[in-house]
């Protein structure tokens, strides 16, 4: 009687394992088609001309956004630039964004990261990454107000109001 529980009480953890990398790794993500992503400047928004876009995103997270575009920019645009960018990985399936490649070009200066819209949801920003051959990446990243405001720290008063509390 103990190895058939021993058995069932396997089985039912290996499916709720395999269940679980499922809805992290494919469930929750859907291709969607952006029309085009905007670069921040000191005098407003300028349109990042993109073609060939392919994107993911998910509604269970606000970080989940990935992009891949080719665009005629490189990375001297005059647009405000985003110091703090840290690529976040994309599942292994979602093959055009290599984050540990954006982030080495990022790291070696031939790639520029700008930012793309702040507070896209509170605390997170849209990161455009661009590549000297005109490769573009999209990313949401979390700016200081979401790092403090998802790890429960107090607020302070640098950051705006959260709009659902």
């Amino acid at each position: 009687m103990g190895k058939v529980i021993a058995i069932v009480l396997a089985a039912v953890a290996v499916i709720a394992a395999v269940g679980l990398y499922y809805l992290q790794v494919f469930h929750y993500y859907e291709r969607v088609s952006p029309r085009g992503f905007v670069l921040q400047t000191a005098s407003g928004e300028i349109p990042a001309e993109a073609t060939n876009i392919e994107a993911i995103d998910a509604n269970s997270s606000p970080i989940r956004f990935r992009a891949c575009f080719d665009t005629p920019l490189g990375p001297d645009v005059a647009a405000e630039r985003y110091d703090s960018a840290d690529p976040l990985n994309a599942p292994f399936w979602f093959d055009c964004f290599d984050a540990e490649e954006i982030g080495e070009a990022l790291a070696r200066g031939e790639a520029q990261a700008f930012m793309g819209q702040k507070n896209v949801e509170y605390g997170v920003d849209r990161v455009v990454a661009i590549l000297p051959g005109g490769r573009g990446y999209v990313w949401h990243q979390l700016n200081n107000c979401g790092e403090v405001a998802y790890d429960g720290t107090q607020i302070g008063e640098e950051c705006p109001p959260r709009e659902d509390q």
